[in-house]
Parts: structure tokens; sequence; C-alpha cells
């Protein structure tokens, strides 16, 4: 462990529980009341440009996946209640959920099945028409139906992208980039799951796979693009557009808690809860939702023990200056999009005076919570995204800043989101595996 560290452990009590790989829960002191702090690495007015983006789009991807076509192209996912699962969580846990807890179902969402569908495929689009813009063969007036062309294809196989991923972004880059034509390099950490590899492979994609971790692989794959002019890499790391697409879910988000009459205000607070790997999804999630509700919505990020890299950053400010490994942790878990050792600097910065708090869930309850959800509500989804439900498990804890907050005698009125960041497109033998782990 590196010695410079240990002031942190002995003076922040959640980074010291992080380093012994306790399950912990870190408020975020450095939160302020919205407008009081400028955030200029991202606007609002470029989350409406990518609304706009994805809008143009939409002709395409009704053409190009004919299951878009209910939705005229919009790539959403439910929001559902979970009554079910509240009493699961009170009686099992005793959460003590007062107010509605629902379900941000992105682990339905079509194309690729997971969050990274709006940022992987936000991006991957917004590369093609920069592209097709510049050589001349589109107009943003066009009806971009007419991408499903075979002269479009031609001309994005000329060109091809590359990501780095512990599974799921490397999904929705690879399915949507092969769609479009593109040669695509998906290179895949350890962690990633076979059965992921498997399917990007029969999707026309190449996938490079590496014995080391997340970092090695984004590395490795951000060298490799380097080397080819016509190459480019989606830098989860770094990367404004894949935010800015993950950002547009704030908006949709709106739309449906207004369609189900669920008020957000002073009175009605909104609690959400989305996992956290390197941070890009749950930055830009929780950014859009800031943009819209301000101070009356309370974003909290959750990680697995093994590989909570955002709680280290933040809690410490060092951001991406530190990894779980300088903490003597291995980074290993089986919440395989959520096995990241080093967080964004990126994220890190714009999030900080926004995020609420961060919470850690050991592996084996992200298995007993899989089943509960499956139990109660008959909805399955893979145990990274079960890490949503974290934060709701630590009474005490959201307790205690509910007081900071003045929220005490609103929490009957709350509503409590957990973000469901995938788990539709798990094979059924998979599936088993899963509900079988950690069963005496």
């Amino acid at each position: 462990m590196r010695t410079d560290l240990q002031n942190f452990i002995d003076t922040i009590p959640a980074v010291g529980d992080a380093s012994r790989q306790t399950e912990t829960f870190w408020l975020n002191e450095k939160k302020v009341p919205q407008g009081e702090k400028r955030i200029d690495l991202v606007c609002p007015e470029q989350i409406d440009d990518a609304r706009r983006r994805l809008e143009r789009f939409a002709p395409y991807l009704c053409e190009a996946f004919p299951e878009l076509r209910e939705t005229g192209g919009i790539i959403e996912s439910k929001l559902r209640e979970i009554p079910g699962m509240k009493d699961y969580l009170n009686e099992v846990y005793g959460a003590g959920i007062e107010g509605r807890l629902l379900l941000k179902m992105d682990s339905h969402l079509p194309v690729s099945g997971s969050v990274k569908a709006r940022g992987g495929i936000y991006e991957v689009l917004k590369h093609g028409e920069d592209l097709a813009l510049e050589a001349g063969l589109l107009k943003e007036t066009d009806n971009y139906r007419v991408l499903a062309e075979p002269k479009f294809r031609e001309f994005f196989g000329k060109y091809t992208v590359q990501v780095g991923s512990t599974g799921n972004l490397g999904m929705s880059i690879g399915i949507m980039s092969a769609k479009l034509g593109f040669h695509v390099i998906v290179h895949m950490s350890a962690d990633a799951k076979q059965w992921k590899k498997d399917l990007l492979r029969s999707r026309g994609v190449e996938v490079i796979e590496y014995a080391d971790d997340y970092c090695a692989a984004v590395e490795q794959g951000r060298k490799n693009s380097d080397k080819d002019e016509q190459s480019y890499f989606v830098d989860d790391e770094n990367s404004k557009n894949l935010f800015l697409g993950y950002s547009v879910a704030g908006e949709r988000l709106k739309a449906q808690l207004e369609e189900q009459k669920i008020p957000v205000d002073e009175d009605h607070p909104l609690f959400v809860y989305i996992p956290c790997g390197i941070g890009g999804a749950p930055g830009g999630v929780t950014y859009g939702l800031k943009q819209i509700y301000g101070d009356h919505v309370h974003c909290f990020f959750t990680e697995p023990v093994h590989a909570c890299c955002m709680l280290f950053g933040m809690a410490t400010g060092l951001q991406d200056q530190v990894s779980v490994r300088d903490f003597g942790i291995d980074g290993r878990t089986d919440a395989d999009g959520l096995a990241v050792g080093r967080p964004s600097a990126f994220v890190g910065r714009v999030v900080e005076p926004v995020l609420s708090g961060i919470a850690t869930i050991e592996d084996q309850k992200l298995y007993d919570l899989m089943r509960g959800l499956l139990d109660r509500e008959d909805i399955f989804i893979e145990p990274s995204s079960c890490a949503s439900f974290a934060a709701l498990i630590r009474p005490n804890d959201l307790k205690k800043y509910a007081e900071r907050e003045g929220l005490l005698d609103k929490m009957p009125n709350a509503t409590h989101i957990a973000w469901a960041t995938g788990g539709n497109m798990v094979p059924e033998d998979t599936r088993r595996e899963y509900l079988k782990k950690g069963l005496a």
C-alpha cells in the first residue's frame, strides 16, 4: 500500500473501511447547493444537442433494429414501481424505505441491454455522423434512414472503431459500430464474461482478450488506435461524448415521472442510486438529472467493495491519481461491469459539487438481491445491476444524509429509483449459474 495514503485511511472513516474491503458509505462533504459552483466541462446546451442528434438518427435506428420501431427509433427503458422489492428490502435488510421504490430498467434497453446503450451508441452515432457530414455524403436535414443504404456501409467500412471494456460498453460500441459497417475492435479485460465476448464475435466484432484488468485493456486499445489514422478510440476514461449520451437520460426520466404523476419538488425529494465503474454512465445520468431537478434530486453511486475506485478517488480528492491497488485491493469482483480499478478524473471533477455520496457492497449480497428481485417482481438483472440497492440497505447512513439535508420529515414522500444497468441479454444457462451462486 502507498504510504502517502495512510493519512486518508486514518482520518476518513469511509476510506478506512473501504481499504479493509468492508462495506461502507461515504457522504460527499464537497456537495454544494445547485448554482453555487459552475461546472464548465459540459453545459446544458450540449445535452440538448445530443438529444437532437439522437432524434435525427431515429429513422435509421428503426430501419437497423426492428425492435425499435415501436418507440420510433428512440432507445429508452421502462420506469417500473417495485413495491414487492421494497417490502423485501425492508423485511430482509431493515431498510426502512418509507416512500416509493422504482426500478429504471436500463437492464432491458433495446439493442445492447445495458445503460451503456445510452452513451456508447450515442458516441458511435456521433462519430459516424461527423465522418459522413465531412465527406459530403450526409446533411443534417436528410432523413437519416439513408444510412442503412449499402454505400454508407461501404464508406464506414474504411474506418475502425476501438474501445476497452469489461463487457457492457464493448457490447454497445461493438453492436452499433458493426451495424453501421465499421471495423470494430473491442479490447476485453480479464473480468469480461465469456458470453459477452461470444455475442460480440457473432456480430462480426473483433475481440482481443487480456489477462489483465480494465485499465490495461483501455491503455492497449488506445495505443492500437493511435497507430491507425483511420481508427477512432472510444475513451471511457475521458469521453465527453459518452458523458453527454448518458446525460440525455435526465429529460427522458422527467417525462416518465410526469407520466406516472410522480412529483419531484421541495416536499417530494428524488433519490437515485446508480452502479459505478469508471464513472461515465452514473456521472452523465447524475449531471442530466441535476440540470433538471437541482437540489430536489439526490444521486448516489454504488460500487463493489473490491472495485470502489470512485469512492477512493473522490473521498481523497486524488481522483484518477489513485487506484484500488494502491490500497492493496485486487479489483476483482463478480460485478464485471463495475470491475474498474482507477476512476475517471473527468467525471470526478464534474460530479464533485453535486454527488450526494457513494455506498459499497459485497459480491455475495449482489446475488441475494438478484434472487430477491426475481422472486418478488419477476425481474432478472445481472449481479452488477444489483449494486443499485447498496445505499438503500444502509438506512442509518441514509438517515444521516437526510438529516444533514433537512429532509427527515419529507422522507415519507420521497421517491427512490434504483438504476438497473444490465441484464436482459444474459444467456439462460448463465442466468441459472448466477441464481445458484452462493446458495448452501
